[in-house]
């Protein structure tokens, strides 16, 4: 089952059961996959988001309400930084379960291995094959500066 299917399942069943949190994060789920459809119509690519890129969308909402969580901490605003876990744990749902360290350490071992790179000139391969594969189950601002030490 695509991710899109999953979503859209999973809002009936809020919908159903009246679960009014879950619904409201499910729908700006729903939103920002339909904003990045109709930023990529206007590049004229018109198959839409795919599975990689929808998980790209649900890491960086996971990445913003962390960042807001913190943020509202900082102020003193429990209640509103409890929110932002709220929907951290409704969006991860979607997400694939991350990587371990060693697992991060032998994908990125692996994928610099497979690929032949030798340089620092190779990284952009590197990172990208890792994108790729792994896109949602790593955290590519940790897994850069490591590849850069390995082939550097």
């Amino acid at each position: 089952m695509d991710m899109r299917t999953r979503i859209a399942a999973a809002l009936k069943d809020a919908m159903k059961n009246r679960e009014a949190e879950r619904l409201a994060t499910l729908r700006l789920i729903n939103a920002a996959i339909k904003d990045k459809d109709i930023a990529l119509r206007g590049e004229g690519r018109e198959d839409g988001v795919g599975d990689a890129e929808v998980l790209a969308i649900l890491g960086r909402m996971v990445k913003q309400r962390q960042e807001s969580a913190r943020a509202y901490e900082e102020g003193g605003r429990l209640d509103l930084a409890e929110r932002e876990r709220a929907e951290i744990a409704v969006i991860e749902t979607f997400l694939p379960r991350p990587l371990s360290d060693d697992e991060v350490e032998a994908a990125v071992s692996e994928t610099i291995e497979n690929l032949e790179a030798a340089s620092i000139r190779d990284m952009g391969r590197v990172m990208g094959a890792l994108k790729e594969k792994y896109t949602g189950r790593m955290d590519f601002a940790v897994v850069g500066p490591m590849v850069k030490a390995r082939l550097g």
